[in-house]
């Protein structure tokens, strides 16, 4: 039961996950609907922007000839309104003047009152179709800025007003090219420029229309909304008055339900802006036709990529899923699980590959496992040594020459004995802190643990080159180690020292123990002696036997020490201290254990 209920629990996606034919459905399905999404779309963004430069061209041209003909037009009554400024004052002009207003009056529909004055501003003639006739009123119009406005040669143009309120009228004066010919001005109904707009049309729905320089309509084909008066244009035509530097272009004006398309041209005369325009929704209507189009096509395309995507993911997701369960099956360990796959494509030869990698994780686990029992009684390099010749005769027993150190801390059991337990260990963690990494990079084989003591080996079970200077090297490392740490414990107030012993000779070197813990180790008089150096020492020293001291030569400064006579050895003894141990210490030196 526990092993199908783990088994399930592996099978079980993890949570959030998506499944791996949705995933391949959506992805597929995205690669065959986005292009004709984009070729969709990008249809209806260039028919779009093709269709807005064909109308804004129209619009443009519509209003720029309106404006053109509005302008021709007010030239012409400028024109005619100069001929009354041709005579200079004198006996029998007024006459001459009132035929010619009369005659400006009749050609020229949209001019219901011609006026003359004097280069001093005193008018001389008045003739109107609304009321009576005036010659010589002797009036002063002087200051009125029709009069000033022409002065000098020039046209004017007034503002537009409205005539009982509906009626828009525009002033014109004109001043004759001789200063005694005084200026004639005329008032002219703008209701006759309704002609020219009137005559505009943008597809069903646009049209033009014209406004003054404050933004009051003046012409419009619906003559009622001219007719209305100055609140009611204002009203309609604000936003236009915004547009101003847009003159010459199109832009975008109204209300969301109103929007339409608008295209400025002004008449520089009377500072005029003639607008042609067309809503949105007829300016487009192509464009919103072919979109609609666009998206049937769409629903089409995505209909078939959908099916054709279901067909494609289903059939990539069936041997993926038998991927799936065999990475599930090699992750749990059971390497021996093989995936059949026998599509010919990738898929197979990546079922292959996992195939490969189950055998290769196999033997990595078999190798692994033997390792692991290795080093449950052997040093690391010693298991990997084993391990890389593919048998145990390096660990076989014989007998070679070895060279055997122990090494102990000075009045430890002294110090354990008044110390709470975790300062103890707290020094013993710092003390091997301090020879682990010597010991490792030396290589040396540590056979054991006792406390604060340690038995190391060199030369077993693998062979090492001059393992008597070798080993004599790392002693003076570990001593140097040792004493640094041991200058801090004083400074804790704790008098432990630090001693190492070192022996050359044959030895019998193999594995000792019982069927499921074995140590490896060497047995003889060399170890002993070694033993028995170390116990010897005192802080800051290594003795080092007579054997071991002749390897080593003249490769390191050796001193001779008294004969000693050494526990288990019949007579005195040659025994040798290293002499630049760095942090030897004089025999009368030795600090007291702390009370």
């Amino acid at each position: 039961m526990g092993g199908r209920s783990s088994r399930s629990e592996r099978e079980a996606p993890p949570e959030g996950s998506r499944s791996l034919f949705k995933r391949y459905f959506l992805a597929l399905f995205l690669v065959m609907l986005v292009p004709l999404v984009s070729k969709g779309a990008s249809d209806v963004w260039f028919g779009y922007r093709d269709q807005r430069a064909l109308i804004e061209a129209l619009l443009q041209r519509e209003s720029l000839a309106a404006a053109q003909r509005i302008d021709a037009f007010l030239g012409e009554l400028a024109g005619q309104l100069g001929w009354m400024t041709q005579l200079a004052d004198a006996s029998g002009t007024i006459e001459r003047r009132r035929v010619d207003a009369l005659r400006l009056l009749r050609q020229a529909p949209a001019v219901t009152t011609v006026s003359h004055l004097d280069p001093n501003g005193i008018e001389t003639l008045r003739v109107s179709r609304l009321d009576l006739d005036i010659i010589d009123a002797k009036v002063s119009r002087a200051e009125e800025p029709a009069f000033l406005g022409a002065v000098g040669g020039k046209t004017y143009f007034g503002p537009v007003y409205f005539n009982r309120g509906s009626e828009p009228y525009l002033t014109m004066a004109v001043s004759g090219r001789r200063r005694d010919a005084g200026v004639a001005i005329a008032e002219v109904n703008l209701k006759f420029i309704w002609d020219v707009i009137a005559a505009i049309r943008v597809g069903n729905a646009g049209l033009a229309y014209v406004l003054d320089a404050d933004g009051r309509l003046i012409a419009h084909p619906d003559l009622n909304l001219v007719l209305r008066g100055t609140d009611q244009a204002v009203g309609r035509n604000v936003d236009l008055i915004d547009l101003a530097a847009l003159r010459g272009s199109t832009a975008l004006i109204g209300r969301e339900a109103d929007r339409r398309l608008v295209s400025l041209s002004s008449i520089p005369g009377p500072r005029w802006i003639v607008a042609a325009e067309q809503p949105l929704s007829e300016a487009f209507a192509p464009i919103y036709a072919a979109a609609v189009r666009t998206l049937l096509m769409l629903v089409a395309g995505a209909a078939l990529a959908a099916a054709l995507a279901f067909l494609m993911a289903h059939r990539m997701s069936v041997p993926i899923k038998l991927l799936e369960r065999g990475a599930d099956e090699i992750g749990a360990g059971n390497f021996t699980h093989r995936i059949r796959i026998a599509t010919g494509d990738e898929l197979q030869r990546l079922a292959d590959r996992f195939n490969k990698m189950a055998g290769d994780l196999a033997e990595s686990k078999e190798r692994s496992e033997r390792i692991s029992r290795l080093k449950r009684f052997l040093s690391p390099q010693v298991a990997e040594l084993v391990e890389r010749s593919g048998t145990g005769r390096t660990l076989e027993s014989r007998q070679i020459d070895v060279v055997v150190i122990f090494c102990d801390l000075r009045r430890f059991t002294t110090f354990a004995a008044q110390a709470e337990p975790k300062e103890v260990m707290r020094v013993l963690e710092e003390y091997y802190a301090r020879l682990g990494p010597i010991i490792i990079r030396y290589e040396a084989t540590q056979t054991c643990f006792s406390g604060d003591g340690l038995m190391m080996l060199l030369n077993a079970p693998f062979p090492c080159h001059e393992p008597a200077r070798h080993a004599a090297r790392m002693a003076t490392e570990m001593q140097a180690a040792v004493q640094d740490q041991a200058m801090q414990w004083r400074a804790r107030g704790y008098g432990i020292g630090f001693g190492i012993g070192m022996a050359e000779g044959p030895a019998t070197v193999g594995q000792i123990g019982y069927e499921s813990r074995t140590d490896y180790t060497a047995i003889g008089s060399v170890v002993n002696l070694a033993s028995r150096l170390c116990s010897a020492a005192r802080d800051g020293e290594i003795l080092i036997d007579a054997q071991a001291a002749s390897s080593i030569g003249d490769a390191l400064p050796l001193q001779l020490l008294p004969p000693q006579r050494i526990k288990g050895f019949e007579g005195e003894i040659d025994v040798y201290t290293l002499s630049n141990a760095t942090c030897q210490l004089s025999r009368n030196e030795i600090p007291a254990t702390p009370p």
